[in-house]
């Protein structure tokens, strides 16, 4: 029997050990970067390689592809007009359609300037909500302190974990939503430049009524993954107001539905201006279902 009990505790000890690894080097590494991949500004679109590819001017880059397709917008309109004295099918007023056409064309060519002006615009509204949590709750309102608030808030040590415990389960939940949010800000971050590639053609959609849907389709999905930041922001700005000095059960489990609202920020967006999803369990599973 005590060979027994010695085995399981053996066991016990060397799960323990595994998981107090795994939690020291998801908080020492992984938020410190959440909050680099969240908390994005201008800085992501200061990369030469990802400038050459969006262009440096109208010969080059995305912008050549875009240049050619005003040509493009322009023959097709073309045709279509001559072809409405024949078929006698209305079609808009040539007058409209130029001045459409150099508004559309001048905001296309500075696209990159335009959405490095949002970009900048959200981090403002976002490093606003962050100065207000640092000037009234003296603290940095980031995911770096948030972990250390956790854990000394809540008497939850990574050297002397217990997986087993109470305190141990509500770290390893944390842990795992942690994982699960970084990769959904992983995700974001490259849907951001995604959309940033594709501004170009969304100016351009504007001048012809059958294509402005297109506009209108990526300004919101955009707007969507911007705003996420603002709403993860306010989200840490409420957990670092809640008075956790009384280390209770109840006080725990409000930390874990905090770090679960900041994982569906991005469902909450969508409940309100739509957008893409960067949830991956749903990407996973919608990705599965089309290939079966």
């Amino acid at each position: 029997m005590e060979n027994s009990a010695d085995i399981t505790q053996t066991i016990i000890d060397t799960i323990n050990k595994i998981f107090e690894k795994l939690f020291a080097s998801i908080d020492n590494s992984l938020y410190s970067t959440l909050d680099k991949i969240t908390f994005i500004n201008s800085d992501i679109l200061t990369d030469n390689t990802f400038e050459k590819i969006f262009g440096t001017s109208t010969s080059n880059g995305i912008l050549i592809i875009a240049n050619s397709l005003l040509l493009g917008f322009i023959l097709y309109y073309s045709i279509k007009y001559l072809m409405s004295h024949i078929t006698y099918t209305q079609v808009e007023n040539p007058f409209s359609f130029i001045i459409k056409l150099i508004i559309f064309g001048l905001f296309m060519n500075y696209s990159f300037s335009i959405i490095r002006i949002i970009i900048n615009l959200n981090s403002n509204i976002t490093i606003s909500i962050q100065n207000i949590g640092e000037n009234i709750l003296n603290c940095q309102i980031s995911f770096s302190e948030l972990i250390n608030k956790i854990n000394t808030n809540m008497s939850i040590q990574t050297s002397s974990i217990d997986i087993f415990s109470i305190d141990g389960f509500i770290k390893g939940t944390l842990s795992l939503s942690l994982l699960n949010l970084i990769l959904s800000s992983a995700f974001r971050y490259i849907m951001i430049k995604v959309f940033v590639l594709l501004s170009p053609f969304a100016f351009l959609s504007l001048t012809l009524n059958t294509t402005s849907w297109f506009f209108k389709s990526w300004l919101k999905n955009l707007f969507s993954l911007l705003f996420i930041q603002i709403i993860v922001c306010i989200v840490l700005l409420l957990l670092f107001s809640l008075d956790f000095s009384n280390s209770n059960i109840f006080n725990k489990f409000i930390y874990i539905g905090g770090i679960y609202a900041l994982i569906k920020a991005n469902a909450f967006v969508r409940e309100f201006v739509g957008g893409i999803s960067t949830d991956i369990s749903q990407t996973v599973q919608k990705f599965s279902s089309f290939i079966n």
